[in-house]
């Protein structure tokens, strides 16, 4: 209750995403170039984010989180991605980490883990790629041998977001097979780290991927040469043997929500730079919003930006009500991280060469955006999902 008035959860939910649209207008939009361009990691802006509790967005309020429905998660990533695409990837494979330990972790390791990273105090990041498998992640190769009460870890790890910066990894490895204690596939261990750039125990940070896009927060790859990990870091404990790959596919789910809603903030920001450029940019006398041409293109723009909102918000809506999401989110992640694309490069041609100029930020959607197509699933994956999805409801 405020001044007498019962606030309702949605209330409460619009209340924080104008006070997000507010600091991202304020101090995102007319600084994220500042760090984009020279790749320097926000802390400023990450710090601003954790006061807003954005570090527990998903997470149960039993552990301190903001414990967030789907749909205003993806307001709040499509808030942050209007802004800098980046900013959300800082939160992204953070809260995948935390979506393993909620749903899959015994109760000691949510106590142990949860409420720090609910603060943002403990960052998490989530490990499955490895130089050799990608979208095929049944074919990693990373291995964790039994030794004792001890797990002891080595392969190479690529793609990992906030891999410095973690306190602690979802990793995913492969525990010998055969009929002996150590039996059972593809395993999901919560590796415990110092954060920073010289690694801890057998793990080194190999190196920092430079990248076309997405850039400000780091991407690593990271090594295991005999690092220990305790067996009760093994998720789920004895339960999680094998079930490691299936368990990180299901929160996946969650991370191909946050992408499709990233496509949509994206697009959204690629359709307002646009819109303002047509209407102040002339041409042969007047704006070139009042050329036929460039009408019909906003008009198209506008379209495919409304559509992948819908359906963001549609696999947003099915989770929240339990319902299974992969054909949802599917569809979601891909139509919408199309339409990033696509309206970062419309967007572009409607500034014309101011468009490939650093001086606008066009250039910087035009960038981010393909990396949306490949995260969390390529389009050709979720194109697979998809129709398996369809082909089994036959």
């Amino acid at each position: 209750m405020r001044n007498g008035i019962v606030m309702t959860e949605i209330d409460v939910a619009d209340e924080m995403l104008s006070s997000l649209r507010n600091w991202v207008e304020a101090e995102v939009i007319p600084h994220a170039s500042e760090f984009e361009l020279p790749d320097e990691y926000p802390t400023a802006m990450a710090s601003q984010m954790a006061h807003f509790g954005l570090f527990g967005a998903t997470i149960s309020s039993e552990f301190g989180g903001l414990d967030l429905d789907n749909i205003t998660y993806a307001r709040v990533i499509e808030e942050l991605s209007r802004g800098w695409m980046s900013l959300a990837g800082i939160i992204n494979s953070h809260l995948i980490c935390a979506k393993l330990i909620s749903k899959f972790g015994s109760e000691e390791q949510k106590l142990r883990w949860l409420p720090s990273m609910a603060t943002g105090e403990l960052r998490g990041c989530f490990s499955l790629s490895e130089p050799d498998s990608g979208s095929d992640a049944a074919a990693l190769r990373c291995r964790a041998e039994r030794d004792g009460g001890e797990w002891v870890i080595n392969g190479t790890k690529m793609w990992v977001t906030n891999g410095e910066k973690a306190g602690v990894v979802a990793l995913l490895a492969r525990v010998p097979d055969g009929e002996n204690e150590n039996s059972g596939g593809i395993t999901c261990f919560i590796v415990e780290k110092v954060p920073g750039k010289e690694g801890s125990g057998g793990i080194t940070i190999s190196r920092k991927i430079d990248k076309l896009g997405y850039r400000g927060l780091e991407t690593v790859e990271m090594s295991y040469v005999d690092h220990r990990v305790r067996h009760d870091q093994l998720l789920g404990d004895d339960e999680g043997i094998g079930n490691g790959l299936r368990w990180a596919l299901s929160a996946l789910e969650l991370g191909r929500i946050n992408v499709a809603a990233r496509g949509v903030g994206v697009a959204q920001a690629a359709y307002d730079a646009a819109l303002a450029y047509a209407k102040e940019r002339e041409a042969f006398g007047r704006p070139i919003s009042q050329h036929q041409a460039i009408a019909f293109k906003l008009a198209e723009m506008a379209t495919k930006l409304e559509a992948a909102r819908l359906l963001t918000y549609e696999a947003a809506r099915k989770a929240d009500a339990g319902e299974r999401v992969d054909l949802a989110a599917g569809m979601a992640k891909l139509f919408a991280s199309e339409t990033a694309s696509e309206l970062a490069l419309d967007a572009m041609r409607i500034h014309g060469g101011n468009g490939f100029s650093t001086e606008y930020p066009v250039e910087r959607y035009y960038r981010d955006a393909p990396l949306m197509i490949i995260g969390e699933g390529t389009s050709e994956i979720q194109k697979l999902v998809i129709s398996r999805a369809l082909l089994a409801e036959d």
